[in-house]
């Protein structure tokens, strides 16, 4: 039996759709042949946009009268899977191509035997070796895509990493006296930690609410520096915790009524913004709500954070402790910090030493853990390698968009 096709790549693409074809050819491969044309292997002036239209356009007629299926490969070459009788059509189409590209060297090395321009398979008889060449290109292709994608990851944080002057506390004072008056329901995010199981498509288990630092800099004090200094920054989220309870307050606000996230300072917890909030929520909601705690602020008060973590399981609230990375792992005990949830900052790193990993991911519980910042296909693949169902981050949220769309479902709007 043939292995099914790769899905690790969710995104269809020609290698994909290649293999799924040959795959449901098995049981009908007689009278089946295939070509392939090694068009990368052209020179590159022979590769420019009006030569790969009338390549494309040669082999129509073989596919509107359902004697071929072709195949235009990321690398540029061309994959065509025909029925036999067709064999004279489709050489005559070939011969057109060899004479458009008459002058190339590729096409004067095959005339000497070098090199071919065209290689043929029938697929009677070298069936599993088209397969398994249709797999290494499928996997070429996907290692492409992920290193494209890892790239602009890369580029994105770069272009988001914070610059300008230092902030201060005149400036932290300038930002919370335009907190007080300024608008932020536009400026809330909303972000989606899913379930992925196998090669499922996400699903949605709750959604995280925050607002967003890098617009709300953007929009108050552009030139600096927010995270130039931790102990401001963590005063001004303080004084967000405060409006984003206000949002939610809201008594005309629906966002209570699906599962959330919030990100909250142990102090907001025990503040009176909170009991607020806390007098708003339905008691059967509270169970669905997830209080996200910084492990800064949690480490900065044991006691502070204890007492606000027995208030809120007291109340129905889980407890995620956020922001984590792989050092840090091996000396938080979540059962001891009677935490709900753990949220894990997706680092290469993980990777080096995967026994490692697995023993100290093991030991905090693997199905209490959140793989965040999921921005590639690779994040997904390692933290399921370890046992992890719950992800969160771009590309989670791009896979989770696409899944919707094929079902024909809209975009989740954020509830008003």
């Amino acid at each position: 039996m043939v292995p099914p096709p790769a899905e690790q790549n969710r995104v269809t693409s020609q290698e994909n759709l290649l293999l799924d074809y040959l795959q449901r050819l098995e049981r009908h491969r007689s009278e089946r042949r295939a070509v392939h044309l090694h068009i990368s292997s052209l020179l590159v002036q022979n590769r420019r946009e009006q030569h790969m239209r009338i390549a494309h356009g040669t082999f129509e007629n073989l596919v509107k009268m359902l004697q071929a299926q072709v195949f235009n490969l990321a690398s540029g070459d061309m994959m065509i899977v025909y029925k036999a009788q067709a064999q004279d059509e489709l050489e005559s189409a070939i011969v057109k191509l060899r004479f458009l590209f008459s002058d190339d060297p590729l096409i004067l090395d095959e005339e000497t035997g070098e090199r071919p321009f065209c290689t043929w398979y029938d697929l009677d008889r070298e069936y599993d070796v088209l397969v398994a060449l249709a797999q290494k290109l499928l996997a070429e292709e996907q290692a492409r895509r992920r290193a494209e994608m890892e790239k602009a990851t890369a580029a994105q944080r770069a272009a988001d990493k914070p610059k300008g002057m230092p902030f201060t506390p005149e400036l932290l004072a300038k930002m919370e006296a335009n907190l007080g008056q300024a608008d932020l329901s536009n400026l809330m995010r909303r972000q989606a930690v899913c379930a992925v199981v196998g090669k499922a498509s996400p699903q949605p288990v709750f959604h995280e609410l925050f607002i967003s630092i890098s617009d709300l800099r953007q929009a108050l004090i552009p030139n600096v520096n927010l995270n130039s200094s931790p102990w401001l920054f963590q005063e001004l989220t303080e004084t967000l915790d405060k409006r984003v309870l206000s949002l939610l307050n809201k008594h005309d606000d629906r966002t209570l009524e699906g599962d959330i996230s919030i990100n909250l300072n142990v102090s907001t917890i025990l503040s009176p913004e909170f009991l607020t909030f806390d007098d708003n929520v339905k008691a059967a909601m509270r169970g669905t709500i997830v209080l996200e705690l910084q492990k800064v602020d949690i480490f900065g008060d044991l006691s502070a954070y204890m007492f606000a973590r027995d208030f809120a399981h007291d109340r129905g609230y889980r407890i995620c402790v956020d922001g984590l990375n792989y050092a840090m792992l091996r000396y938080v005990d979540r059962e001891r910090l009677g935490a709900d949830l753990i949220k894990l900052i997706w680092d290469d790193v993980l990777t080096r030493q995967p026994d490692q990993t697995a023993e100290v991911l093991k030991r905090i519980g693997v199905t209490r853990i959140i793989l965040s910042r999921c921005d590639t296909p690779t994040a997904i693949e390692f933290g399921q390698s370890m046992g992890i169902t719950l992800f969160q981050g771009r590309y989670v949220e791009s896979e989770l968009l696409n899944s919707m769309r094929q079902k024909g479902i809209g975009r989740a709007r954020p509830r008003r």
